[in-house]
């Protein structure tokens, strides 16, 4: 198949991903599993076969590839071939595999004053704060407008989070004070953490940086991301007795199950329950005299 008609194939996906809403991101990621496809093959995707779906997948293995991107891999390709292609005949052989699930870094609170006070600037420190004190992924951070505080109603809005949802966030008063600290420093217009381009919010990829300069210089040996900031912030407030049911509100999970990841780390909470033993009279062992 000519190139013409390789990129007619993909301008077609695009266009069954378009009418159902996906995001950028969820596109970006689907293109990229079908072009790495194509270049196993070393030919147009759309002469693939069950054997040839198989055989894939067991390369993906073999170069010891992720659970996750080998899950999100068969996921773009069955829509790849059952949506755009109409070949729901060929993806029988694709499977999901299991994805181990790793108990996530979190800071104590001592930790978190650390780094914070540690960020390179008080932008940064706004920014990250708002990971920790509200709870947000750093996508959301990044893309938070003036707008978006609502100081009357003490909320932070989160339009089109993760699953395209808006949900709003907490916005406790340290937090609007330090935003405010922020805000009297840059005056920003509509983008509250601007990038590099003043007209521009701040990338994913600068706050990242940014958080592992400020994880250095607070001496945390730990492997830190924006993204442990929001590990800390629901595993403290599990810790302070917070239900569950509202920390799963918060964080704008779908799913209780995807919140309840906490408990496995809340060790306040663990240290609180009284083990069964406890429970039972049990009368310590004597020392038998010697024969």
């Amino acid at each position: 198949m000519t190139d013409e008609c390789i990129s007619l194939l993909r301008q077609r996906m695009i266009e069954d991903m378009s009418l159902r809403n996906f995001g950028e991101k969820t596109q970006k990621d689907y293109i990229r599993a079908v072009k790495n496809l194509t270049i196993f093959l070393q030919r147009s995707p759309d002469t693939a076969s069950n054997e040839d779906l198989r055989l894939f997948q067991l390369h993906l293995t073999a170069n010891r590839v992720g659970a996750s991107t080998i899950n999100g891999t068969v996921t773009a390709l069955r829509f790849f071939f059952t949506v755009t292609l109409d070949r729901t005949d060929v993806i029988k052989h694709l499977t999901f595999v299991p994805e181990p699930r790793k108990i996530p870094v979190i800071l104590s609170p001592e930790e978190v004053a650390r780094f914070l006070e540690a960020a390179p600037g008080v932008k940064y420190k706004a920014a990250f704060s708002v990971a920790y004190g509200a709870g947000l992924r750093v996508s959301e951070v990044a893309v938070l407008k003036v707008s978006d505080i609502d100081s009357e109603r003490m909320m932070l809005r989160v339009e089109q989070g993760k699953g395209r949802k808006d949900r709003y966030a907490m916005l406790s008063p340290v937090l609007l004070e330090l935003l405010r600290d922020w805000w009297r420093i840059a005056h920003p217009k509509a983008w509250l953490f601007t990038g590099q381009d003043p007209l521009q919010p701040i990338s994913t990829r600068q706050l990242n940086r940014a958080c592992h300069a400020a994880a250095h210089m607070a001496e945390i040996t730990k492997r830190v991301s924006p993204h442990t900031l929001r590990h800390s912030f629901a595993t403290h407030l599990l810790e302070q007795n917070v239900d569950i049911r509202v920390i799963q509100v918060l964080l704008g999970h779908s799913k209780l199950e995807t919140t309840a990841l906490y408990t496995r780390i809340a060790t306040n909470t663990i240290r609180a329950v009284m083990s069964p033993l406890e429970r039972l009279s049990l009368k310590p062992e004597k020392d038998e005299p010697p024969a």
